[in-house]
């Protein structure tokens, strides 16, 4: 069999052509818009499909290197760690806390959920873990970061299979979302507050002129967060407990973003501290997409369907009975719940894809736009990597 090895250069270039051709492809399919599939995952699971049909066919086998995934993945969780901020957190009052609180047991279900499943079909509960909060609330992210970790603990397949279930997830939660916010409102013949319905929300992006050096500065600022972050992770590692690095990344960047709310002496430049982390995650999940080895999932494809199918099953009955009822039972709760659903299982842009339909039928709700996304692209992320934390030194 031929043998084809791309060193890191080589591999960082494709990555790069990958996330343009996925980008092509979006473009010009409706169904990729509609159920919010980023680029790096089009692009980077059609490859990993070619490189499998090769490997698989005996033509040739593939190569790539690694090396630099986890620099990327650390640019974009210290991105994640900027964003976490005590102070807007308890701006939102105790709707955001209540929704936090609802979402953390979420976490806690889903795993619990994928490990049960996998003791009463004798598999690994590693691989419950890896359809669980990992790739669930996590998204593709959070899959590609924790794949490492998940096959350091002994499940060889650990990225494969993750990346995989947050593939899944992402059209499970745009296929949920909108079924569940109109079996709420019409069932419960919901209408909106009066106040909102000549509002507009979730689509307003700030538009912010890039400057060179507000760019130079924010990328300082990052790779000192990032080697920050290194001594962080070194200290955690004492506890005796597995942390991937980006945990030390995220810490170390929500101590300096808290630091910065209360000072003027830190001027942290979050926009551009935001597109940096944005371009790194874009990056990192194509070479994450790209280096899936698709043919280690055969022996894994029926405990994988049972657990996401299971999942598929405790968001919407949490949703429906746990969030609607406890977040008040009213229009609002039912656009959060949609929402919920829609990062839950997928990803925020999944949630607000979902919440923007019904918007648009249903009409406003300011507070599920404001709380939604706080939760489910900011607070979650940290309490999810704290119980996948504590699960994986558990099972």
């Amino acid at each position: 069999m031929l043998e084809i090895s791309l060193n890191v250069y080589y591999t960082i270039a494709l990555a790069i052509v990958v996330l343009m051709v996925g980008d092509f492809i979006k473009k010009h399919v409706e169904a990729l818009r509609r159920f919010c599939i980023p680029t790096p995952v089009v692009g980077g699971v059609l490859f990993a499909i070619l490189i499998t049909i090769l490997n698989m066919s005996g033509v040739c086998k593939v190569s790539l290197n690694s090396s630099f995934n986890e620099f990327f993945s650390l640019l974009f969780y210290a991105g994640i760690g900027y964003t976490a901020s005590w102070k807007l957190l308890k701006k939102g009052g105790p709707q955001v806390i209540l929704f936090l609180i609802l979402s953390s047991v979420l976490v806690l279900l889903q795993n619990g959920l994928g490990v049960v499943v996998c003791k009463l079909m004798n598999v690994d509960p590693l691989v419950g873990l890896a359809c669980g909060s990992i790739p669930m609330v996590g998204g593709n992210g959070t899959a590609a970061a924790w794949g490492p970790t998940l096959e350091k603990a002994g499940l060889a397949a650990g990225t494969t299979v993750a990346t995989a279930a947050a593939t899944f997830g992402l059209v499970a939660g745009a296929l949920l979302g909108g079924p569940i916010g109109r079996f709420l409102i019409e069932h419960n013949h919901l209408t909106p507050n009066p106040d909102a319905k000549d509002m507009k929300f979730g689509s307003k992006e700030e538009k912010v002129l890039v400057d060179e050096k507000r760019l130079t500065a924010a990328a300082y600022q990052v790779l000192i967060t990032v080697g920050a972050g290194a001594l962080v992770s070194a200290l955690l590692e004492k506890t005796g407990l597995d942390f991937p690095a980006s945990v030390g990344a995220m810490v170390a960047a929500a101590i300096l973003r808290n630091v910065a709310d209360h000072t003027d002496k830190l001027d942290l430049k979050l926009p551009e501290l935001s597109m940096i982390s944005n371009i790194s995650l874009l990056v990192f999940l194509a070479l994450s997409m790209m280096t899936m080895k698709l043919w280690q999932l055969i022996d894994l494809a029926l405990p994988m369907l049972v657990i996401l199918g299971a999942q598929m099953v405790l968001m919407a009955l949490f949703g429906i009975f746990v969030t609607f009822r406890i977040m008040g039972k009213n229009f609002d709760a039912a656009v959060m719940t949609v929402g919920q659903t829609g990062f839950g299982l997928g990803a925020v842009p999944t949630a607000m894809a979902n919440m923007q339909v019904i918007d648009a039928k249903y009409g406003s709700s300011p507070s599920a736009f404001f709380i939604v996304p706080l939760v489910g692209s900011l607070f979650i992320n940290l309490v999810n990597t704290g119980i996948i934390t504590v699960f994986l030194n558990i099972v």
